[in-house]
């Protein structure tokens, strides 16, 4: 759903999820007539002990082929699942509030459902889940390979080899690792050059150029960058944070156009690249600036807290969730499901959209109050979607290279980490078409 001119637009994806909610409430009803709905209410507002495993709880479920439901801004966004001794031995061991739940009070819930701003969306089937990360990242590198194993929710981690050579329709929803899809390696090279690290990521990053017949690591990540595309276009799901947001739409912009500064000797890049820039090929972002000098620690204008360039860097506030209409657009309101509204904010290579920057259509989910930018963005392209959140970790405000990784038993209610579990569940709510 998009908001223009303060009329709701409804989306295709929209109206699918409302007439799927429906004929699954109708089976549920059959059910319990027959007395056969036994399930498990998972409440998610403050009374949830764990909120991150309530998400592997759901997870698991759909994996063993059964189906649950959704509950939008229904107590901070609770799932209503079977009632198993699987279930009920995962909660217990990851310390998941829930509650069994009969039919009668099924049936109030559903009318309370049914008269205010909530829905009951069916979830169907276990995403099947990639993350885009490379061989041996540090663990403080990706905070949604930590939130998936917190979790206990699946994936397969692929890398550039896989990305050029998979079928990736195998995948409902890739994560994308904070990767310098413009192939400048984050201009790490400005402070870290002679680390073994950087190093081993540069050699390894041209090794697999060359493999591909690549002429350098910036085609590569372009070619990379298409192919996400591609897989978006046919019905896919992406999720991105930090650089990896601004830096897949500089590099699908640039298809045509070298923007890569030439980091060896410092060399500026092409001065008219701003104008080569073609928009037409982006989710989410259009007109940028880019950043000409390669010696400074910013790739455009994109971000508004620009926080490796000193004299640019904005402090760390809040940012606020939208309250969508469930029932018009539930697709964002699934996106923005928490028990809290307000989130504390936290650094990225790229921390933040800026509103000028973003393309007509754009649905916003979250903003910081009187500032020129946003947190977290979502969009349609062709049959799929993506879905933007700025910043890096959302339990580690400054995030240092080389910081411990972030331990989520100690942080089990964190709403920054829900929102991405979030996107991660919320592909088990797309209606599949039928193969012909």
């Amino acid at each position: 759903m998009i908001i223009r001119n303060g009329t709701v637009v409804h989306s295709r994806l929209g109206r699918t999820l409302a007439l799927a909610a429906l004929a699954f409430a109708l089976a549920l009803a059959t059910l319990a007539s027959r007395g056969l709905a036994q399930q498990i209410l998972v409440p998610m507002d403050e009374s949830q002990q764990n909120h991150l495993r309530a998400y592997g709880l759901t997870y698991l479920a759909l994996k063993n082929g059964d189906r649950a439901e959704w509950w939008i801004n229904y107590r901070g966004g609770s799932f209503l699942l079977p009632d198993s001794p699987a279930i009920r031995r995962k909660a217990a061991l990851d310390g998941v509030t829930f509650m069994p739940i009969d039919a009668a009070a099924i049936a109030a819930a559903r009318r309370e459902i049914s008269q205010s701003n909530m829905d009951a969306i069916p979830l169907e089937k276990a995403p099947r889940v990639a993350i885009y990360a490379a061989p041996k990242s540090p663990p403080w590198d990706d905070a949604v390979t930590l939130a998936l194993k917190y979790a206990g929710i699946e994936y397969t981690q692929i890398w550039d080899d896989d990305m050029l050579a998979q079928d990736l329709s195998k995948y409902d929803w890739i994560h994308l690792f904070h990767e310098d899809f413009t192939g400048q390696f984050n201009k790490l090279y400005l402070g870290f050059r002679d680390q073994p690290w950087f190093i081993e990521q540069r050699d390894r990053d041209m090794g697999t150029a060359i493999k591909h017949n690549f002429p350098n690591v910036p085609s590569l990540k372009k070619a990379v960058a298409g192919r996400i595309r591609t897989f978006v276009d046919n019905g896919g799901f992406i999720f991105a944070m930090c650089g990896a947001t601004e830096t897949i739409e500089l590099a699908l912009a640039a298809q045509g156009v070298d923007i890569a500064a030439a980091f060896s000797d410092g060399t500026p890049m092409d001065a008219d690249a701003d104008a080569k820039m073609d928009w037409s090929k982006t989710f989410a972002f259009q007109g940028a600036r880019l950043e000409m000098n390669p010696g400074v620690n910013a790739m455009s204008d994109i971000d508004g807290h620009q926080v490796n360039v000193a004299s640019r860097r904005q402090s760390l506030n809040t940012f606020t969730l939208f309250n969508f209409s469930a029932k018009f657009d539930p697709v964002a309101t699934m996106l923005v499901q928490n028990h809290r509204n307000v989130v504390p904010d936290f650094y990225g290579v790229t921390t933040s959209f800026v509103k000028a920057r973003l393309k007509p259509g754009v649905s916003v989910l979250a903003n910081e109050e009187g500032t020129p930018w946003v947190k977290y963005v979502h969009g349609d392209f062709g049959k799929g979607s993506w879905t933007f959140f700025g910043g890096h970790d959302p339990e580690d405000p400054q995030h240092n290279i080389g910081a411990p990784p972030t331990d989520l038993a100690q942080r089990p209610n964190s709403p920054g980490y829900r929102l991405i579990l979030n996107n991660v569940l919320f592909p088990a709510a797309k209606k599949k078409p039928l193969k012909t």
